[in-house]
């Protein structure tokens, strides 16, 4: 465990950082809901499509065109949302990304023609395709990299709770207003949600200044070698995550028999292990400081259990493998999302994010025709799990070549009002701390050298701040 000091001379208003401590939690807040709402928006289609087909008078093929507009749309800004909240910020990028989507969802409520509707679903997915760039921005510019995985993991409880509420929801609103009327109510939410957002978030915290020098450029990110890799690891994910919530729910009641409530309480177990899951192993990430063996064992576990959930037969036995399931389908994604944004850095964190979020959309666009077809010409439960299963293995594969970046303990010296002394053990941020620790801390020294102060006191005005697990950092005069 390697042990860095920092020593930074100017003086530090700690009510100020006190307040932003506090404050991130709200920016996070904010950034879940914008996040929730837009899945509710994106994923309400499935739930109304039989009844608004009826009254527009369009066919089964024709329902998924508004499915597939939507994707086209969401794919291409995934990369411009990225670049975007990179260049003008997260603040405005979700802000603006919010209204449009609102302003697309409420007028889909007057949809009476199949081109109109393909041309607002389009608009809808070109509107919410640079939300989780500039989400994850935000976090990155608000949490320091001792507390991204759990501000991670939290975020994207959003996706895994929005299959829920809409499930939940949708259909209640649709028996009270019609349709039209949920997208009407829906628009009206998320408008909100965005003027909440533009009135509310910020960048950054005031104590860091704003960025004077100009964004870098998004050309080397398609080049680095870590960024590639997670980009092929998050596509083959996706591919499994994604293929097996499509066709979970058929292949149970094709390939076996069950009913359409039983297999829908299977997924729903996979849900509930996905919610559960995504805060833990972001809270893991922070304590270990290891997200890369993090995401290979569970991309592991993902492979694994999709081939023995390709054996089974029996309802028991499906609930019981279910939430192993769900772990291994959705619970890597906040580790892909720390990674992607620290191997970018913080400034060109929102583009590398936009970019490999919209190449891992592709693989969730392409498995359904192949599981599709291979189920179709094989009539086999096991064949078209074991495809799904290549997906998670190949994201092993790909994630056993990511450099990560070895922890280690620092410690930040600030001059600063009040002065504090006593041991350095017993103060608030200080978890554990070795002798050699303790010598370098107190004397601002490198472990193994004698100490300019005692070490039982913390030199005069000082403030020790503990952070785990973080990069080697050079001493700052």
């Amino acid at each position: 465990m390697k042990t860095d000091i920092i020593i930074k001379t100017e003086k530090i208003d700690l009510p100020e950082a006190a307040a932003a401590e506090r404050y991130r939690w709200i920016v996070l807040l904010i950034a879940w809901l914008s996040f929730l709402i837009s899945f509710i928006d994106r994923l309400t289609w499935a739930n109304v499509a039989v009844s608004a087909g009826s009254s527009l008078g369009l066919s089964v093929a024709e329902l998924g065109v508004f499915v597939t507009a939507f994707y086209v749309g969401y794919v291409i800004c995934n990369a411009l949302g990225g670049v975007a909240s990179d260049r003008v910020g997260g603040r405005l990028t979700l802000s603006l990304s919010m209204l449009a989507l609102g302003a697309c969802t409420f007028l889909f409520g007057f949809t009476k023609t199949i081109f109109v509707g393909i041309v607002l679903q389009a608009l809808m997915g070109l509107a919410a395709g640079a939300d989780y760039a500039s989400c994850i921005k935000l976090i990155v510019n608000w949490f320091d990299r001792g507390s991204r995985g759990r501000a991670m993991g939290l975020l994207l409880i959003a996706s895994s709770l929005g299959v829920t509420a809409t499930n939940a929801i949708v259909p209640t609103l649709a028996a009270s207003f019609g349709w039209q009327g949920v997208y009407h109510v829906l628009g009206i939410i998320t408008l909100i949600i965005g003027v909440l957002a533009f009135m509310l978030l910020r960048d950054r915290p005031s104590s860091e200044p704003s960025a004077s020098a100009p964004t870098p450029p998004v050309g080397p990110l398609l080049r680095d070698r870590n960024v590639i890799l997670l980009g092929l690891t998050g596509f083959a994910a996706f591919w499994g995550t994604w293929g097996f919530a499509f066709w979970a729910n058929a292949l149970m009641v094709r390939g076996h028999g069950l009913s359409a409530v039983e297999a829908g309480f299977v997924m729903s177990l996979v849900g509930v292990a996905a919610m559960l899951g995504k805060p833990l192993i972001g809270f893991l990430s922070d304590w270990c400081g290891r997200p890369k063996w993090l995401a290979i064992g569970i991309l592991t576990i993902f492979a694994v259990m999709l081939l023995v959930f390709g054996t089974l037969s029996d309802k028991l036995a499906f609930q019981i493998a279910a939430p192993l399931l769900g772990i291994g389908a959705f619970v890597y994604s906040p580790l892909l999302a720390v990674m992607v944004a620290e191997a970018a850095g913080a400034a060109l964190a929102g583009s590398a994010t936009g970019l490999t979020a919209g190449f891992w959309q592709l693989g969730s666009v392409i498995v359904p025709l192949v599981v599709g077809f291979v189920f179709q010409s094989t009539g086999s439960f096991m064949a078209a799990l074991a495809i799904l299963a290549a997906g998670p293995a190949l994201g092993v594969l790909c994630m056993l070549f990511v450099q990560e970046r070895k922890p280690s303990r620092r410690w930040i010296i600030h001059a600063s009002e009040p002065a504090l002394r006593g041991p350095i053990e017993a103060h608030p941020r200080v978890v554990s701390i070795s002798s050699d620790e303790k010598r370098a801390a107190a004397g601002c020294t490198a472990p193994n050298r004698p100490a300019r102060h005692p070490s039982s006191a913390l030199p005069p005005r000082a403030i020790f701040r503990h952070h785990p697990r973080q990069n080697p950092v050079r001493t700052e005069n």
